[in-house]
C-alpha cells in the first residue's frame, strides 16, 4: 500500500456512469487513496460548499457529462480557488479536447477504457505534485512570517547580507557603526531562528519562492 503524508490526500471522482465510479473508486482504494465519488459537477460543488476547500489530492473528471462537462467543471472549480490537479477522462478523445484540457491547466488527459496502471500512475503523480506544492507553500508562508518580524533596519542589514556585504560595508552603506550592524545581525538571526548565514539565505529564498 502506498504511504502518503499525514495530511491524507483525496481523489474527487466525477462521472455520470455508476459502474465507472464504482470500478475506478475500488481501483484507487487499492493503493490507499481516499476517494469521494460524485455523479455530476453540481454534486461536487455542493459538497465543497458544505465542507470547505479540499486539503490535498486531485480531481478525476469525466469530460462528457449532461448539463456540465468536465472541462466546464474544471473552469468553475478554478474560479472557486480549488487548486487540485485535474485529470480528465473521455471515451471520445480528440486533439481539440486534449488541447483545451491542457490550456486550462489539466495535469493529464486519459482515454476510456483507461488502462488501470496508466490511471494509477497518473493519479499518484498528480497527488504527489499537489502534496509537494502544499509543502512548499507551507515552508514559504513560514519564511515570510519570520521575515515580517524584522524591523526596517534589520531588513536593511539582511539585504546587505544577501548582497554579500561584510559588516563594515553594510555599516558604510547605512551610515551606522559596524557594531550596530552586528547587533542587528544577531537580532535577525534570532528572529529567523537561524544558526548560520546559510539558514538565513534559505529562509530568504523560501520566502521569494512563495511570492512567485
Amino acid at each position: 500500500m502506498t504511504e502518503w503524508p499525514a495530511l491524507e490526500p483525496t481523489v474527487y471522482l466525477v462521472d455520470d456512469d455508476d459502474a465507472v465510479r464504482g470500478a475506478l473508486g475500488f481501483l484507487l482504494s487499492t493503493v490507499g487513496l481516499t476517494v469521494r465519488a460524485f455523479p455530476d459537477g453540481p454534486s461536487l460543488e455542493r459538497a465543497l460548499d458544505a465542507e470547505g476547500p479540499p486539503a490535498t489530492g486531485c480531481l478525476l473528471l469525466d469530460i462528457r457529462m449532461p448539463h456540465l462537462s468536465g472541462l466546464q467543471l474544471q473552469l468553475r472549480l478554478q474560479a472557486r480557488g480549488v487548486d487540485l490537479p485535474v485529470i480528465l477522462l473521455t471515451g471520445h478523445a480528440d486533439v481539440d479536447l486534449c488541447r483545451r484540457a491542457f490550456r486550462q491547466g489539466a495535469a493529464d488527459f486519459l482515454s476510456k477504457p483507461v488502462d488501470d496502471t496508466e490511471l494509477l500512475e497518473a493519479v499518484q503523480r498528480a497527488v504527489r505534485q499537489h502534496v509537494r506544492g502544499r509543502a512548499r507553500q507551507a515552508v514559504s508562508r513560514q519564511a515570510r512570517e519570520r521575515l515580517a518580524r524584522l524591523t526596517a533596519r534589520e531588513q536593511d542589514v539582511l539585504r546587505g547580507m544577501l548582497d554579500g556585504q561584510t559588516s563594515k560595508q553594510t555599516a558604510r552603506a547605512l551610515d551606522i557603526s559596524a557594531r550596530t550592524v552586528e547587533t542587528h545581525r544577531a537580532s535577525l538571526f534570532a528572529k529567523l531562528d537561524a544558526d548560520s548565514l546559510a539558514d538565513v539565505l534559505r529562509t530568504a529564498l523560501a520566502a521569494e519562492d512563495g511570492a512567485t
